[in-house]
């Protein structure tokens, strides 16, 4: 089953309602289910998906989503379908994500994109929600140590520890899994009872793409049949050392 892998669970509902199972959807059908949820921006435009008329730049993409709400969107491509479910699903941390570009934009000149939209477009792209980090676990994600982490405290993430995937072109490699799938992880402290929230407070403070560390997210416990036993993670062509040091996106709260 193409929606198989357990990066898909938070979205199991709208894969039914859109009968993703069965292909592509229409953009009528996008638009029904963001009518239904009742879906907007933070700004209160309702959320619509649109075909877009032509190629746009990353300026005239982002605020044209924050002007009218419509999210450009091709029917025919699992990419653009995929980010359509992220934004059913996750409308106010996609919303923020979107003010933040905008926010940038206004600053920059030319077409090269600053630290902080690198980082923002890595999250939409490849991002994951990582809950319950403590005692030491976000420590040992950051420093890559994924045989202390995922095998040597593995009852610990299993009970502990949640993923979210929210990168759509993450979710349009989970289509067709691979060992190497790497997303990037946004920690989120504490075990917020409205994640979409927490992530945004911690999305305030994320600047450089270098924040985000690296996650193979095959080497989460369950998400790999394979990654029942300990050499799982002693492919170095997977699960690399690091290369220089970086901090983790931590928030203030």
């Amino acid at each position: 089953m193409p929606f198989a892998h357990p990066a898909f669970e938070p979205y199991r509902a709208l894969i039914d309602t859109l009968g993703l199972a069965q292909g592509l959807p229409t953009l009528a059908a996008l638009n029904t289910a963001a009518r239904a949820l009742d879906s907007r921006l933070d700004n209160g435009r309702p959320l619509r998906f649109a075909e877009p008329e032509t190629r746009l730049s990353a300026r005239d993409y982002e605020t044209g989503i924050r002007i009218t709400g419509a999210i450009p969107t091709r029917a025919e491509t699992w990419h653009d379908i995929l980010n359509a479910l992220v934004w059913l699903r996750f409308p106010r941390f996609k919303s923020a994500l979107n003010a933040g570009h905008c926010a940038a934009l206004a600053g920059e000149t030319g077409t090269m994109r600053g630290p902080r939209r690198d980082a923002l477009t890595v999250l939409d792209e490849s991002g994951v929600w990582v809950l319950g980090g403590e005692a030491g676990r976000f420590d040992l994600l950051a420093a890559h140590a994924w045989t202390a982490l995922f095998w040597t405290r593995r009852r610990e993430v299993e009970t502990a520890m949640r993923f979210i995937v929210v990168g759509h072109a993450l979710l349009e490699k989970a289509l067709a899994p691979f060992p190497s799938m790497t997303g990037k992880c946004l920690p989120l402290p504490g075990t917020p009872g409205d994640p979409d929230a927490a992530a945004i407070l911690a999305l305030a403070g994320v600047t450089h793409p270098r924040q985000l560390p690296p996650l193979p997210i095959q080497g989460v416990p369950g998400w790999d049949p394979a990654n029942t036993r300990a050499g799982y993670y002693a492919n170095t062509a997977v699960f690399r050392p690091p290369r220089t040091p970086f901090t983790p996106a931590r928030t203030t709260a």
